[in-house]
């Protein structure tokens, strides 16, 4: 992140961007939620159909059923050509309002925490305390993110059911009134729990392998910290948080799209879904989707840094450093 070490003062400011990291609390609060939550949404628009992907791969051979996606890209074709293109884009209003809700929040959180416990001198919290950090934050964004994610995972697994049952929400905001007003409001907050732990893991996961894999390859005689170097540390830590983060997203996709049949819902906790997948999918169905999470979750994880820094140095160059 931006501000992990002091700046150096330049003998001749310029509205052009001159280098150097941009010191903690040099950015008002509120600026940093809102450029958190516009690059995650920047992100979003590239990687949406990967998202979609997951989610179908996720949610196919449910309960043991003949699996309609042998593989990410057999999934990808087929989605084509029986529902179209744009099919691939389903859900991306959802996914825009869930960057809009979640990675405001949780960025704009950790950056006010980092710049909080930063030292006068700019050093940075210790890896432990960045990693609470990145908990709190996961955990603070995904409780106000959860109705998003819960809109956008059933537009995008919608295409897979049957007409019948298909429940063609238009937009975002349509599916939020219609779970309301259909379901309840609680059924906004339905998998919070699981869906809480996902980001608590992933942001802990993300923070800690991004910092000690930068770190690691700026030892070597072939990175310097530039974008090949973010773009490198930043699939390494994809690459670690897919493998611990998986086996509790599928528990949280599976929940959010469960039925409920007579008053009895399908599973009572991420701990039934799990027992259920193991023993009728097999133990590795709790990594089903694997490649297109990864390769989702690795690019999304670049460009939201990418973005993120490329705003945070615009803002402090036009804004900030010219005062």
């Amino acid at each position: 992140m931006s501000g992990a070490m002091a700046v150096k003062e330049n003998s001749a400011p310029s509205k052009v961007n001159s280098g150097g990291s941009i010191p903690p609390g040099s950015l008002p609060r509120s600026v940093n939620f809102l450029l958190g939550g516009t690059a995650g949404m920047a992100a979003t628009v590239f990687v949406q159909p990967l998202d979609l992907v997951k989610n179908r791969m996720q949610l196919s051979g449910e309960g043991g059923a003949n699996r309609v996606h042998k593989t990410s890209f057999h999934a990808l074709v087929r989605i084509v050509r029986t529902e179209g293109f744009f099919a691939l884009y389903n859900g991306l209003s959802a996914g825009l309002f869930r960057q809009a809700t979640y990675s405001t929040t949780r960025l704009g959180v950790y950056q006010s925490l980092f710049d909080r416990f930063s030292s006068s001198d700019g050093r940075p919290p210790g890896v432990l305390t960045k990693i609470a950090f990145g908990m709190i934050a996961g955990a603070t964004g995904a409780l106000i993110g959860t109705p998003a994610e819960i809109s956008l995972i059933r537009m995008t697994s919608d295409g897979r059911l049957p007409p019948s049952e298909q429940r063609g929400y238009k937009n975002v905001f349509d599916a939020l009134a219609r779970i309301s007003r259909e379901e309840g409001l609680g059924t906004l907050w339905r998998g919070c729990g699981p869906t809480v732990l996902r980001a608590m893991v992933v942001n802990a996961a993300q923070l800690a392998t991004y910092s000690q894999a930068k770190q690691f390859l700026l030892t070597t005689s072939y990175f310097v910290d530039d974008i090949k170097c973010h773009f490198g540390s930043s699939m390494i830590s994809g690459l670690v948080t897919t493998l611990v983060s998986m086996p509790v997203d599928i528990a949280k996709t599976r929940i959010q799209t469960m039925k409920t049949v007579d008053g009895v819902p399908e599973y009572n906790g991420s701990m039934d879904v799990w027992k259920q997948l193991v023993r009728k999918e097999g133990i590795f169905s709790l990594w089903k989707g694997f490649t297109p999470y990864y390769a989702r979750l690795g690019p999304h994880t670049v460009l939201t840094f990418i973005f993120l820094e490329q705003f945070r140095r615009l803002y402090y160059d036009y804004y900030v450093r010219n005062k």
